[in-house]
């Protein structure tokens, strides 16, 4: 095989896998995973624990639960702005204060210290929160 077909077969190959959707999650497994949320977080609108309430959580702006006193860190990440998405969340989960400081391009720390550190349970976690 010649170099141009070796480098024209792996470059469609890495096309094809970039364009892959990623899996999703399942939300009744992220249900059971939200019990150790439920410590600091309520899926009721308006009740704010430690943490705020997570009721509509998925795609909202940040910095705008109300009646919720944000961090330092998060409010420095929110003069940046994003979305409570997939790919916020996702990073979020996995280590809340790197996910903040690479928003805001500063040394941030979250109030959050709970990680999950499997990408399985992070997907899980935010099927559920989209329905909620």
């Amino acid at each position: 095989m010649t170099f141009s077909r070796k480098l024209v077969l792996v470059a469609s190959s890495l096309a094809f896998l970039s364009a892959a959707p990623a899996i999703a999650g399942d939300a009744a497994k992220g249900e059971k995973l939200f019990k150790r949320c439920a410590a600091c977080h309520s899926l009721d609108a308006g009740v704010n624990k430690v943490g705020p309430s997570l009721a509509g959580a998925f795609g909202r702006e940040c910095g705008t639960v109300e009646g919720f006193k944000y961090g330092k860190g998060y409010l420095a990440a929110c003069e940046k702005g994003f979305v409570a998405d997939e790919a916020f969340l996702t990073g979020y989960l996995e280590d809340p204060s790197a996910k903040l400081s690479e928003i805001a391009g500063s040394k941030e720390r979250s109030k959050m210290a709970f990680k999950l550190k499997k990408g399985d349970d992070i997907a899980d976690i935010i099927e559920f929160l989209k329905a909620q």
